[in-house]
């Protein structure tokens, strides 16, 4: 069982100006927009590969709140894991960092989209996958 989760400290600041610049709510907004994103993706990330943990930190209850089994369910699906695993934290923390990065490059490409038409464009990619 895992208390918290916490970011790289790459994306540490990248929190910070993506949830200035989007205007989407609180700072865990855009770290659940960002594994959203990431978890969407077709590719597999590998454990192996993981950052540190030196950056923001975020409590499990204010990160995920009640939808904490959704979210675990989600990376249960894409890995095919029991959802008892002990890695789940490990993907979870994984994709937010590996999401807070592809939305930030995606910004530096399009820096005058507003956040609501970024989730917007990310819904309907994700309703189109259906």
């Amino acid at each position: 069982m895992f208390n918290s989760l916490r970011t790289s400290i790459e994306n540490k600041q990248r929190v910070t100006e993506l949830t200035n610049k989007l205007a989407l709510g609180a700072e865990n907004v855009i770290a659940r927009i960002a594994l959203g994103y990431s978890l969407s993706k077709d590719a597999n990330l590998e454990l192996k590969s993981i950052k540190d943990s030196k950056g923001k930190e975020y409590s499990k209850r204010v990160l995920f709140g009640e939808y904490y089994p959704i979210y675990s369910s989600m990376v249960c699906q894409k890995y095919q894991l029991h959802n008892l695993n002990k890695e789940i934290p490990r993907y979870l923390k994984m994709h937010i960092d590996d999401g807070i990065e592809k939305i930030d490059s995606e910004l530096k490409d399009n820096p005058n989209i507003l956040g609501i038409d970024l989730l917007l464009r990310y819904i309907e990619l994700g309703v189109d996958k259906i």
